[in-house]
């Protein structure tokens, strides 16, 4: 009698709470909902359940202090390359990466390729990479039908607006819009054929501007070529010709901002400058959005992930609710994804939480060039779709001794209970 009345109870206690997870104490930013203080954060089914000054921790399967961390959106970096394995250059495996070994580290949650893939090669990229990846990977799709990488970029005759337009609307779920890099050329033909090819998707797109040339200037690019909603990536790049000879951010950068389009960051292995980015921030000029422009090449030199690109923008200036905004919910809204970057009930359960380390800490720029900074941002904890896949510090994790001691006939630890997260679980 007594031990039916125990289980009775334990059932009635496990039926009464509503959240798998609980983020507990933390510091929550979350800009679409204008959130920036302490409060709990509560996982359903994959789901944000509810935000609130104070959730009882009663109600939870898993409580975890946060208390001093920061709890924000899963990241989105706008500009990666993950085309990993096939064809020249950016898709034969030297440049590109693969998404999960570089994402959840840093934070992120959804990834998108800048324009790896072209129409003719999205399919391969797709099976390849977005389907098997654990990082919710999108992409620009290049106006050159055969992709980035060397000498095709230069192919004008295979920059044709209708295939690449008829391939987001096939998979529209998965392409946010059309991409030009590199081009070399006089002309506007990569940049006015992106443009064609997003207005007959109904999608913006984003430019990686090449060679920048007399003909083809870059205040003409952002003031007549591109569209209220269209990006220029490589903000800072040392060729744009962002700061006058008396020091001043030029005025066609705010003309172009306050027309509408967005300037991404894009740090890369060779796009970015503080002799730029310092007196751009603290005269205004702040980025839509931060990203990596991630490959195999910055991610060794001085861009190295999402969060060092970030702590670069936090120590430049922009607040922490600036910089965290950059990263979620402006990049969220300029792919049209705005089920993405935020906290909001019902919204899928992408969560980054971040400590903010104070200290001395060096940030370099693709030059070399040093800045020293007071902060900086570390990923503790990044899940997807309520379930755990970076925790540096374990804060998940049961203790060692405290799982169960029996094994399975494989030799391999059966754990005494489970992880609601998803981190593990094994019977």
């Amino acid at each position: 009698m007594v031990r039916t009345l125990s289980i009775l109870a334990l059932s009635a206690c496990l039926m009464a709470q509503d959240y798998d997870v609980l983020l507990k104490n933390g510091h929550v930013i979350d800009p679409k909902n204008n959130i920036n203080a302490v409060r709990d954060v509560a996982i359903k089914d994959q789901k944000i359940a509810a935000v609130a000054a104070s959730i009882d921790p009663a109600k939870a399967k898993k409580t975890v202090d946060v208390k001093g961390l920061y709890v924000m959106p899963g990241l989105i970096d706008l500009h990666v390359h993950t085309f990993y394995g096939d064809g020249p250059s950016y898709r034969d495996g030297q440049l590109s990466v693969i998404p999960d070994s570089h994402t959840f580290r840093s934070g992120v949650t959804t990834v998108v390729d800048a324009g790896t893939p072209g129409w003719r090669n999205f399919e391969v990229f797709k099976k390849r990479i977005v389907d098997r990846s654990k990082t919710r990977v999108l992409t620009f799709l290049n106006i050159v039908g055969a992709g980035m990488g060397g000498a095709v970029e230069q192919n004008m005759e295979d920059m044709d607006p209708a295939p690449v337009a008829a391939m987001i609307k096939k998979y529209p779920e998965l392409i946010v819009g059309v991409k030009t890099a590199h081009f070399a050329g006089p002309e506007w033909i990569a940049v006015d054929n992106a443009v064609k090819a997003g207005e007959k998707a109904g999608v913006p797109i984003m430019v990686d501007f090449g060679s920048f040339r007399i003909e083809r200037s870059h205040q003409d690019l952002v003031l007549k070529h591109l569209r209220p909603g269209d990006m220029y990536t490589h903000a800072f790049l040392a060729a744009v010709p962002m700061i006058d000879e008396n020091g001043k951010v030029r005025q066609y950068l705010f003309d172009a901002q306050k027309r509408g389009v967005k300037f991404d960051a894009g740090h890369g292995g060779g796009s970015f400058v503080f002799r730029w980015a310092v007196p751009a921030i603290k005269q205004g000029f702040i980025p839509d959005s931060i990203s990596t422009d991630l490959h195999t090449s910055s991610m060794i030199g001085g861009m190295k992930d999402m969060t060092n690109v970030m702590s670069k923008f936090l120590n430049m200036g922009m607040t922490l609710q600036q910089v965290v905004e950059a990263s979620t919910w402006h990049p969220a809204q300029q792919i049209k994804r705005t089920e993405l970057g935020n906290l909001s009930v019902g919204a899928t359960a992408d969560v980054a939480v971040l400590a903010v380390q104070s200290g001395s800490f060096g940030f370099i720029d693709v030059y070399g060039a040093k800045l020293m900074g007071k902060q900086n941002l570390v990923a503790e904890i990044t899940m997807k779709g309520g379930r755990v896949y970076w925790d540096l510090n374990g804060r998940f994790a049961p203790a060692w001794d405290s799982l169960d001691k029996r094994y399975n006939a494989q030799g391999n630890p059966i754990w005494d209970g489970t992880i609601s997260s998803g981190v593990r679980s094994r019977r």
